[in-house]
């Protein structure tokens, strides 16, 4: 085992000082590896990172999908280099928010506004606060994972298990006003009845769902949400924080042909810099002049550079087909090594954002910490899910299959042995938050 006493020691005392350790769930030690995950980096670059030790990893994750062209990428840091000499932010705005609008209005030409912010959370709080102003309903309806805004969570006001198969189940939603029971109503992916029952039992306003996670939409089914939003007057989002930008350059809709009247972006659109757009259909968006919206650092100008940066070297070399292409292998390659040593997985997602889960019951989630562990000694930050970047070459997934061989055949053995607890070196993995798609 690599030495990673730095990273463990400092991430003890980050948890006594800062409520979670850390302000994203999905980065916490203990959703990994707990008492052994290394926490912290010291730099990164393409696909590597290096810990507090000096030890260097092969990434797999790239910062829960936030860099698609890979760590430090020399063409969008370029970019970021020349505004922070020039200057971030000032009385004036730059003109970099033109030009991005500009270019996110022509890969979809179905928008005619486009409004920022710096995260996918308060984007999709931005995109809700413009539905409901357009409309003048409160009571929405939503599919998948949206974030941590009142609105979303007060879903759990109603029913305490209504965000069981969509965030986390049993979720408190402590801090929610009360008064914000029943105005937000779950379906499921794929579950047209379910929503259509909500619509009938209640005056919607507004439609919310990932058009795209781990299952393909089954035929209709986005084209019927579309058909039902139109016939209730209800403003459609899709929330593409996850899923924009990796099968296409744009919005992952384009490819269904189904076009909402809010499109939500961040993560990928700006490799790893905070940035985050709300696109729209202009008489849609034009609401958000009578509502109050309105934040200094949504003005900064790294943000949209970041983005044009990234953006225009996606066009240039057809980003999303190398991504969905060494997505595709990885899930071959899995298939293939899981086969041959008979474990049960599955394998879900889109190529670009390729996932697996080992299907053993209760003793599934002691086996994932296990792979984590064992790719860990073998210089790995790896757990159920690969977010490929362009930084991903073959040579890094013929390295990557090869260690995952190794290691689905020492789980075989422990499988058959009854071992699996024996091996691990700390505790199992916490359980992280499940999207519903």
């Amino acid at each position: 085992m690599k030495k990673l006493s730095k990273g463990i020691r400092l991430w003890q005392e980050a948890k006594k000082i800062i409520p979670g350790g850390t302000q994203l769930l999905s980065k916490r030690s203990e959703q990994f590896l707990p008492e052994q995950w290394p926490s912290y980096f010291k730099k990164a670059k393409g696909v590597e990172i290096w810990d507090l030790d000096g030890n260097k990893f092969i990434d797999t994750y790239m910062a829960i999908g936030a860099c698609p062209l890979g760590y430090a990428d020399p063409d969008v840091n370029k970019a970021v280099k020349r505004v922070i000499e020039e200057g971030t932010i000032t009385t004036l705005n730059s003109p970099e928010e033109v030009e991005l609008a500009e270019l996110l209005l022509k890969l979809h030409p179905w928008a005619g506004r486009v409004r920022y912010a710096r995260t996918g959370g308060e984007a999709m709080a931005i995109a809700v606060r413009i539905a409901r102003s357009y409309t003048g309903k409160d009571k929405l309806a939503f599919c998948g994972y949206h974030g941590w805004s009142d609105w979303y969570l007060s879903a759990n006001l109603a029913n305490k298990k209504n965000l069981d198969r969509q965030l986390l189940p049993g979720l408190e939603p402590l801090g929610v006003p009360r008064c914000l029971k029943g105005t937000a109503f779950p379906f499921k992916y794929n579950k047209i009845n379910e929503l259509k029952k909500i619509v009938k039992e209640n005056d919607i306003g507004v439609i919310i769902m990932e058009p795209r996670r781990e299952q393909e939409p089954e035929k209709g089914f986005l084209e019927e949400i579309r058909e039902i939003a139109n016939m209730i007057g209800a403003v459609l989002i899709f929330d593409e924080v996850s899923s924009g930008w990796r099968m296409n350059i744009g919005g992952i809709h384009m490819l269904y042909g189904v076009y909402p009247d809010i499109a939500v972006f961040a993560k990928g659109i700006s490799n790893g810099f905070p940035m985050a757009a709300v696109i729209g259909r202009k008489k849609v968006m034009e609401a958000a002049q009578k509502s109050f919206i309105s934040s200094t650092y949504w003005t900064e100008r790294i943000g949209p550079t970041a983005a044009i940066a990234t953006i225009k070297k996606m066009q240039k070399y057809n980003i999303p087909k190398h991504l969905s292409k060494i997505g595709n292998l990885i899930a071959k390659g899995w298939k293939e090594i899981a086969e041959r040593h008979k474990l049960k997985i599955k394998i879900m997602n889109i190529p670009s954002l390729i996932t697996f889960k080992f299907d053993y019951g209760k003793k599934t989630q002691a086996i994932h910490t296990l792979f984590t562990q064992e790719m860990l000694k073998r210089g790995y930050l790896a757990s159920k899910s690969v977010y490929v970047s362009y930084a991903h070459k073959e040579k890094h997934l013929k390295e990557y299959l090869e260690n995952v061989d190794n290691v689905f055949g020492l789980i075989k053995k422990a499988i058959d042995r009854h071992k699996i607890y024996n091996l691990l070196k700390g505790p199992v993995a916490h359980k992280g938050f499940k999207r519903l798609t």
